[in-house]
């Protein structure tokens, strides 16, 4: 194996390897116990199945067909959980209906008698003339399905109307899905040569895509419709939401709070006499922002003017002064906000004497 085949082992290999962790993620660990984040997890699993024994193939051929029925055996609940997925958002189902979980259910226990019956391992021309072709026409079914879901949302994008980020979030994981169905079959019927490994590094393209996208942006709570009507039955006033921001921001700026290290959602929503609830859902839907980042830029714009009028002030006494509890929490906020280092921004806006 060249150095150049093990660059491209590796980052599909580790593709798939971030996707079973990212699935995992989604059923067992996020906070958010919606419906769709279980099946968007079950759709990463199955893809980094079906990925990983792509990858290892394409390097290895003689890897034990055992294998490649299993990676085979993933794509039969590609396709049903993508359109679980995007249907449960579109729709905000909150319980798996019966209906969903006989589809699964009856398409494991196919795929398991027949692999039993037939296993890939003896009968490998039965499953390249039939059962693999018959494993792709479903996987394809359902991406109709999916398709037909979201036309409302893709007519509105082509007319150059505004869509929620929720909409662009499940557009972009049907389109991948999509492109890997593509991949597979435009392998599968050998169009064009090499390109069985395609689908993988697609894949993982798409899964760092993934992974920025939760890690970098500012808040994640809008890439579900379920976050999005959290507070729809419970409005606030527009003419009363300027008056609180108002408020907010007079107390903010007069008296400081965010310079209190300790300072509580509840201890702001006191001060402008409403109730938490209230400030929570003002700070998410009319400031886009939630509470940490909303005070984190208060105080990264008076460390900055620390900074800059008092340098001879140490980055832990600006950190300290302006209500961080921890240098390696201001310097965090402070990278991310201005996009360098304290005593950088220091040096570049302090003009030299």
């Amino acid at each position: 194996m060249s150095f150049a085949e093990k660059i491209l082992f590796f980052i599909s290999l580790l593709g798939a390897f971030n996707a079973f962790i990212l699935g995992v993620y989604f059923i067992f660990f996020t906070a958010k116990k919606y419906l769709p984040n279980y099946l968007l997890g079950g759709l990463l699993m199955v893809l980094s199945i079906r990925i990983g024994k792509s990858v290892i193939y394409f390097f290895d051929a003689n890897l034990p067909r055992t294998f490649l029925q299993i990676g085979l055996t993933a794509c039969l609940f590609i396709g049903p959980f993508l359109y679980f997925f995007i249907k449960s958002e579109i729709r905000k189902i909150k319980r798996l209906p019966r209906l969903w979980l006989w589809q699964l259910v009856v398409w494991f226990i196919l795929i398991v008698v027949i692999g039993v019956i037939y296993p890939y391992q003896y009968f490998a021309p039965l499953w390249w003339h039939y059962i693999i072709p018959l494993i792709y026409f479903q996987w394809g079914i359902y991406i109709v399905f999916s398709v037909f879901l979201l036309m409302p949302i893709i007519k509105r994008a082509f007319g150059k109307e505004e869509i929620k980020v929720f909409e662009k979030w499940i557009l972009t994981i049907c389109g991948g899905v999509l492109l890997l169905f593509v991949s597979y079959v435009w392998a599968f019927f050998n169009i064009t040569k090499g390109s069985y490994i395609h689908a993988a590094i697609f894949f993982s393209l798409i899964i760092y895509l993934v992974i920025f996208t939760l890690l970098y942006r500012k808040k994640t709570n809008d890439l579900s419709s379920f976050s999005l009507h959290k507070y729809a039955d419970k409005k606030i006033d527009t003419e009363e939401v300027k008056q609180i921001i108002g408020k907010l921001t007079l107390v903010m700026t007069e008296k400081e709070l965010f310079k209190n290290p300790n300072l509580k959602i509840s201890e702001l929503a006191k001060a402008i006499n409403i109730s938490t609830h209230q400030l929570s859902q003002i700070l998410n839907e009319s400031i886009d922002k939630n509470f940490t980042l909303f005070v984190n830029e208060y105080r990264i714009n008076e460390a900055c003017k620390l900074l800059l009028s008092n340098p001879n002030l140490t980055v832990e006494a600006v950190a300290d002064e302006v209500g961080f509890n921890a240098k390696s929490t201001f310097f965090a906020a402070f990278k991310k906000m201005r996009g360098t280092t304290p005593s950088v921004y220091q040096k570049l806006n302090t003009p030299d004497l």
